[in-house]
C-alpha cells in the first residue's frame, strides 16, 4: 500500500519537478497535506472530489509517481518498483502510517532507501490507532480544493474510520539472532548486531542470545563492579555479562546493549533462531555443529566470522562449507580489517560479508519464492526459509552488521573471503618474525607481497573458478586485512614478541591472550599437512617456513633465502 513514510516531492518529484514550479505550491499541498487527510479520514464531501485530482495532479510528477498515486486510489500496490534516495525531511512527515493487510511490501533495503513492491492484492484489515485530531489538525468542511476534470473517471475510494496503522511488510514473524561465541572479536560482533536488532524490531527480534563458554571470574577490588557482599568469591561469567552488561574478561570497558543476554546453554541459546554467527576459534567448530545439529530450525542462515580452514591430509574445507554441511544449512563469511578493540570503541572501519543467496530463498516482486530447494552448487537440499520471515539477502545482512562506525561490503564470493581472512594469517605470524628480527618495513612489504601471490596460488591450485580475483584486491577482505594483520594484529604481535623474548609463540599465547588462540598457529600447521600431503610444498615457500619457525627447525634469519 504506501511506502514507508509518506511521499515528498523530494522523494518522487526531483527529477521532473523544476520544469514545474509554478506549481511547486499546489503539488507540495497536495501530497503533504490534503492527500493525506482524505485516504486517512471518512470524509466523503472532501475525499470523493479530491482523490479524482490525484490523477490529474499525477500529470506533473514523475512517472513512477503518478503509477503510485494511482494504484493507492484503486486500492493496489504500485505497479513499477520505487526506489527513495532520501528521506523526508520535514518533521511533519516523519510519523508512519500503515495499514496492515496482505499487499507484500519489501523491506527497505536502508535506512535512507524505500522499495515498494507490486501487490495483487488489497487490504483486508487494519490496526486502529489513536483518534486523528492528534495527528492532524481538524479537516476542512470544504467539498474540493479544485473540481476534477471532466474527463477523469471516478475512481473508487478506500475510507477508514479512524487513522490506522500498517506495517512495513505481511510478514508474522521476525528472524531471532544467535551469536555462538563470546570472545573479544564474538562479543563485539555481538554488540553491534544487538544494537541493529534494537534499532529494527520490525525485522528482528530485540534480543539477541549470546553462547558463552562459562567460566568463573574473580572482579578485583579496583573494578567498577566489584561487589563487597561477595568479595572477591568468584562469580559466573554469564552471571556478570547480564548484570553489568560487560565482558569484564575478555572485553573489558566496553558497555554493551542490555538487549544482549548471555546464555551458557548452548541448545538453548540456539533453539528456533533462525539467524547463527558462528565467532569461536576454528578448533571447537566440529562438536559446537555435533551439538546443536538436532536443535536448530531447519530453516536457519549463518554467517561464518572465523578466519579458518578445516583442514585433513587429502581435503582442504571453508568454515563456512564445513557448518553448511554439518547441519544442513547455508552459511555465510565474513572477513576483514576488523579489530576488535576498535570496533568495540566504534572507531570506524570496513569488513566485507561474503553471501551467495539459495535459489530457494529468492523472491520475486510480490514476495513469491523463485527457487527450488536446491542450494546454489546444487549438491544437497535446503529447507527454505518459509515466506512469513523477511527474506534473507543482502539487504537484509547489510542491516544486520551496518552501523555508522562499521561499513559493510556485500558479495558473493564465498571461496575468495574465507581463502582471504585464513591464510593471511600465515603471512601475519612471518611479518611478526621479521619485525621482531629487527628488519625494516620494507623487509616486512616483501613477506607481504609474496604472501599475498601464495594465497592467491592457492585459491586458483584448490578451488579452481571459485573465486573472483577482484576480492583479494578491492575488498576489504583482500590487501585491507592482509596490511592490518601484518603490522597491529594478534598473529602479528605474538609472533614479534615470541622473537624479543626468545620464546616460542605458544608461550607467549598464553600470556597475552588471556586464554583465547591464535588461529594463525592452527591454520599454519593444518595448510602445511595438506602441502606435504599434496607434494606442493616448493610452491608455498612462505607457509611451509612460517611452520618450520613454530616448530624452531629453521632461524627467522633464513627467511630472505626463499626469496632467491
Amino acid at each position: 500500500m504506501f511506502p514507508a513514510e509518506p511521499l515528498t516531492v523530494r522523494d518522487c518529484a526531483r527529477p521532473k519537478f523544476r520544469k514545474y514550479s509554478g506549481n511547486k505550491g499546489a503539488v507540495w499541498l497536495f501530497l503533504c497535506v490534503v492527500w493525506p487527510r482524505c485516504m486517512y479520514m471518512n470524509c466523503s464531501r472532501f475525499g470523493q472530489p479530491l482523490l479524482h485530482q490525484a490523477r490529474y495532479r499525477s500529470r506533473i510528477l514523475s512517472s513512477d509517481a503518478a503509477s503510485v498515486f494511482h494504484c493507492l486510489v484503486q486500492g493496489q500496490g504500485p505497479k513499477l518498483p520505487l526506489s527513495f534516495s532520501s528521506p523526508p525531511t520535514h518533521p511533519a512527515l516523519r510519523r508512519r502510517f500503515y495499514v496492515q493487510s496482505s499487499a507484500a511490501i519489501s523491506k527497505p533495503a536502508s535506512p535512507f532507501h524505500r522499495q515498494l513492491s507490486r501487490s495483487p492484492q488489497t487490504a483486508t484489515r487494519a490496526d486502529v490507532l489513536e483518534p486523528a485530531s492528534s495527528l492532524w489538525s481538524t479537516r476542512s468542511s470544504r467539498a474540493s480544493l479544485a473540481p476534477p476534470p471532466n474527463n477523469t473517471r471516478h475512481l473508487p475510494v478506500r475510507r477508514y474510520s479512524q487513522v490506522t496503522k500498517m506495517t512495513v511488510n505481511n510478514f508474522t514473524k521476525k528472524h531471532k539472532v544467535t551469536v555462538i561465541g563470546s570472545g573479544n572479536w564474538g562479543t563485539t560482533v555481538a554488540k553491534l548486531v544487538a544494537e541493529n536488532c534494537a534499532e529494527h524490531p520490525d525485522t528482528f527480534e530485540k534480543d539477541v542470545q549470546m553462547w558463552v563458554y562459562e567460566e568463573n571470574v574473580t572482579l578485583p577490588k579496583d573494578s567498577k563492579h566489584f561487589d563487597a557482599s561477595i568479595g572477591e568469591q568468584p562469580q559466573k561469567l554469564t552471571h556478570i555479562l547480564n548484570t553489568y552488561h560487560e565482558n569484564v574478561k575478555y572485553l573489558p570497558g566496553i558497555p554493551l546493549p542490555h538487549n544482549l543476554v548471555a546464555n551458557p546453554s548452548l541448545v538453548d541459546a540456539v533453539k528456533d533462531s533462525s539467524i547463527l554467527i558462528f565467532n569461536l576459534p576454528h578448533e571447537f567448530i566440529g562438536n559446537i555443529c555435533r551439538q546443536i545439529k538436532d536443535h536448530i530450525a531447519p530453516y536457519a542462515r549463518g554467517i561464518s566470522c572465523i578466519k579458518g580452514v578445516s583442514v585433513t591430509d587429502d581435503k582442504i574445507e571453508l568454515i563456512c562449507n564445513y557448518v553448511s554441511d554439518a547441519l544442513n544449512i547455508y552459511c555465510g563469511a565474513l572477513s576483514g580489517a576488523n579489530i576488535a578493540s576498535e570496533i568495540a570503541n566504534e572507531q570506524w572501519c570496513e569488513t566485507t560479508i561474503a553471501y551467495n543467496t539459495p535459489l530457494v530463498d529468492r523472491r520475486d516482486e510480490n514476495g513469491r519464492p523463485v527457487g527450488n530447494g536446491e542450494s546454489n552448487d546444487h549438491t544437497k537440499q535446503l529447507t527454505p526459509l518459509p515466506l512469513d520471515y523477511p527474506p534473507l539477502d543482502h539487504d537484509e545482512w547489510s542491516l544486520l552488521f551496518s552501523r555508522p562506525y562499521f561499513t559493510v561490503s556485500m558479495v558473493s564470493d564465498i571461496v575468495g573471503v574465507s581463502l582471504a581472512g585464513a591464510l593471511k594469517n600465515i603471512v601475519a605470524i612471518a611479518c611478526g618474525y621479521v619485525e621482531g628480527h629487527g628488519w625494516n618495513m620494507t623487509a616486512k612489504t616483501a613477506v607481504m607481497r609474496r604472501g599475498m601471490q601464495e594465497i592467491i596460488r592457492f585459491a586458483n591450485e584448490f578451488f579452481p573458478g571459485q573465486i573472483e580475483p577482484r576480492t583479494f584486491w578491492e575488498e576489504s577482505a583482500g590487501w585491507g586485512d592482509m596490511i592490518v594483520s601484518c603490522t597491529s594484529a594478534r598473529n602479528w604481535r605474538c609472533s614479534k614478541l615470541a622473537v624479543e623474548r626468545n620464546l616460542p609463540i605458544e608461550e607467549v599465547e598464553k600470556t597475552e591472550l588471556n586464554g583465547q588462540k591464535l588461529q594463525g598457529i592452527s591454520t599454519t600447521r593444518e595448510v602445511s599437512s595438506f602441502l606435504r600431503a599434496k607434494g606442493a610444498e616448493e610452491r608455498y615457500p612462505v607457509f611451509m617456513a612460517v611452520e618450520r619457525i613454530i616448530d624452531q627447525e629453521i632461524k627467522v634469519e633464513e627467511i630472505p633465502k626463499l626469496f632467491k
